[in-house]
């Protein structure tokens, strides 16, 4: 069971009682320049999958999928708004404001000099609704004022884990699977293993009521990058992992080292070797060693009421952080689109 940095839940209440409920716009950090050979097209979908959005335009635009661009995948379950490239060397822009499905609204289509690359967004804004919430309300703009000046724990949310994503991983790495699984497949089976690893590191910083905090051997994120370094002895530090400018990291484990030391690196060790079968599929299939920040910062939080009791919040993550992480230090909640279907 996750562990609660904040306290107790405030509450209780269901989302995504309709996609309605859950609106995501991607954050690239640029715009489309205007000129070049992709067209970048700015895409809004309910009740689809990223990778299948990407295979519509490729499909009508006459391109292999390998030349679709964008950066991170959305949830089926929710409104969501990113943009896609195509790569269209030589050619005049398709007729794409005819391009028409159930659940695909293209916004806009302009010219852009490169193809959206995977990964490489700065983060995502959500706009939720919680229906039926049953709990106490100043407690719950208490939590996000605390939130808001301290961040919460970067924990993978259940979506990473996909319901049988990490008995497919265990599978895996025995061989008992009946075929090999695609390569995207295989992506997410490795993903969901190394998360699991993260999150169990991550909740026992929480036990320990250091995730938030630098122990001897951290190595820490700079707020916003991919730029990391070790913790050393500098005491100015703190002052920094105070201000969200710093986060201590815990490790997307794979091939190469942890680069943590000391209390940090035994600690992280200790949680790897437990879970040893899925540590050693991770450095058979050869995943690279990588780290993540353990606290994300959750950008300027904005809350209402409505008048039937549902709660309404938004805000901004970083890339690769969840909004159901955010919620969990909030509330129980109950994920309706969930509740009658299997990821």
């Amino acid at each position: 069971m996750a562990e609660f940095a904040l306290g107790p839940p405030c509450g209780r209440g269901r989302i995504r009682a309709a996609d309605e409920d859950f609106r995501v716009v991607e954050q690239l950090g640029y715009t489309p320049s205007g000129e070049g050979e992709h067209l970048w097209l700015e895409v809004e979908k309910r009740d689809w999958n990223t990778l299948d959005v990407a295979r519509f335009l490729a499909e009508k635009a006459g391109v292999p999928l390998r030349h679709v661009g964008f950066a991170g995948l959305k949830d089926r379950h929710a409104v969501t708004r990113q943009p896609f490239t195509i790569h269209l060397a030589g050619r005049a822009d398709p007729a794409w404001p005819e391009w028409q499905a159930p659940g695909i609204r293209i916004v806009s289509g302009l010219r852009h000099r490169r193809k959206i690359q995977r990964g490489r967004l700065a983060g995502n804004r959500f706009e939720l609704v919680v229906r039926d919430f049953d709990g106490d309300r100043d407690r719950v703009g208490e939590r996000l004022v605390q939130i808001e000046r301290g961040g919460v724990p970067n924990r993978f949310g259940e979506q990473r884990f996909g319901g049988n994503n990490i008995a497919r991983a265990h599978r895996m790495f025995r061989g008992e699977l009946r075929r090999a699984p695609s390569r995207a497949k295989r992506g997410f089976y490795l993903s969901a293993a190394r998360s699991l690893i993260f999150n169990h590191i991550l909740d026992e910083r929480i036990r320990r009521a250091d995730w938030n905090h630098i122990i001897d051997g951290d190595v820490l994120n700079l707020d916003g990058s991919r730029s990391r370094f070790a913790a050393g002895d500098d005491p100015a530090l703190a002052a920094r992992v105070e201000a969200l400018d710093l986060h201590p990291t815990g490790p997307l484990f794979g091939v190469g080292d942890l680069e943590t030391t000391g209390e940090a690196a035994a600690l992280e060790q200790d949680w790897i070797n437990r879970q040893r079968e899925l540590a050693d599929g991770l450095l058979r299939f050869g995943t690279a060693m990588d780290r993540r920040p353990l606290r994300m910062r959750v950008g300027p939080v904005e809350s209402s009421w409505r008048r039937d009791g549902s709660l309404e919040l938004a805000f901004t993550l970083p890339a690769g952080s969840f909004a159901t992480t955010v919620l969990a230090e909030i509330l129980e909640y109950q994920d309706a689109s969930r509740d009658n279907t299997e990821s």
